[in-house]
């Protein structure tokens, strides 16, 4: 566990000292940048990034460096993917002392380091973020917390001080290959919006096509675009103009995947015969498509409880047993897979 730092944080008067400035100076830009000039705006700037001072912005905190703030960030409110993890979050804080603050950082990486400036600043009594692609003043004010943080939804080998989630490159690998098994010969990635996450899935991908003898790099299609049901069809369809000869494809998440069947059963292909497909993360739809789409699996929800457990234990002064857990994932095989070879 990383040693929390508390008496040693920045302060005001420090990030005076550092501008050249009074520290009255220092309070009344913070407050209202507006008030001062813009050549003493800057360079109390310069100090604040310099020093990452997190100025704290309510009194109960300033005295007791410790609220019951629970600060929980993540990418998207609108992806189902993160519905069941704050689902558990919220679960195992209700009717307690702790209120969870939600912060939405729309996959913009300052927004995210803006949230966490804003949630510090607050003495939250605990922090939970999702991945593990901070920017380096983000994880540097991160590291500097006097208080338990975890990173969720994936693993890495260098956590800031806790960590919950899977491989998302072995999920993708094992997707790759389970269609290399069932015989697919030309088998595509979709992928949209290509955040670090996909990135990963798509490079186990790709991992599996060379150990099968299968990579073609004619076969991967990507865009930034937000995913969509209606974006998966699209794609699917661009990429069976492109390459006719496509017979499987994996995408990156579920929503893909359900538009690349809606596109096939559109176009008269037959799934799984003429082309398989298999998605990501498993929501309750795959299964209740026709016909049902296979999907890597993955415990979102455990995810959430895990976080909150090992915040507790760090709260309680205890130490997790487990500084990175892996919850894993689980190849979910249907229909759109299961064609006879």
């Amino acid at each position: 566990m990383r040693k929390r730092k508390g008496a040693g944080r920045p302060t005001i008067s420090d990030v005076a000292e550092k501008a050249g400035v009074s520290t009255i100076t220092v309070s009344r830009a913070l407050r209202d940048p507006s008030k001062v000039s813009d050549h003493l705006r800057r360079k109390i700037d310069n100090a604040v990034k310099k020093l990452n001072y997190v100025p704290h912005s309510h009194a109960s905190a300033l005295a007791s460096t410790r609220s019951n703030i629970i600060g929980v960030i993540v990418p998207s409110l609108t992806n189902n993917v993160f519905a069941d993890t704050l689902r558990a979050i919220y679960d195992a804080f209700d009717q307690g002392v702790y209120q969870v603050q939600l912060g939405n950082s729309r996959y913009v990486a300052k927004e995210e380091e803006r949230l966490v400036r804003t949630f510090l600043g607050q003495g939250p009594s605990a922090m939970i973020i999702a991945g593990t692609d901070q920017t380096e003043i983000t994880r540097e004010l991160l590291e500097s917390a006097p208080c338990p943080v975890v990173q969720i939804m994936e693993i890495g080998d260098d956590p800031i001080d806790m960590m919950v989630g899977f491989s998302h490159f072995e999920g993708g690998r094992a997707a790759g290959i389970h269609l290399v098994q069932k015989g697919y010969k030309r088998i595509g990635f979709l992928g949209a919006r290509m955040d670090p996450r996909s990135h990963r899935r798509m490079e186990g991908f790709k991992e599996a096509m060379r150990s099968g003898g299968r990579y073609d790099p004619d076969l991967i299609m990507t865009t930034t675009t937000s995913s969509s049901v209606t974006l998966g069809a699209e794609l699917i369809g661009q990429l069976r103009a492109r390459r006719p000869d496509l017979d499987a494809v994996f995408c990156n998440n579920d929503d893909l995947a359900l538009g690349a069947l809606f596109g096939c059963q559109k176009a008269g292909i037959s799934v799984p015969d003429d082309m398989g497909i298999i998605g990501f993360n498993d929501l309750e739809m795959m299964a209740a498509s026709y016909p049902s789409l296979t999907s890597i699996r993955t415990d979102r929800y455990a995810i959430g409880k895990h976080a909150v457990a090992m915040i507790q234990s760090a709260l309680d002064s205890e130490m997790p047993d487990q500084k990175i857990i892996d919850v894993g994932f689980e190849l979910q095989q249907r229909e759109s897979t299961s064609r006879k070879r």
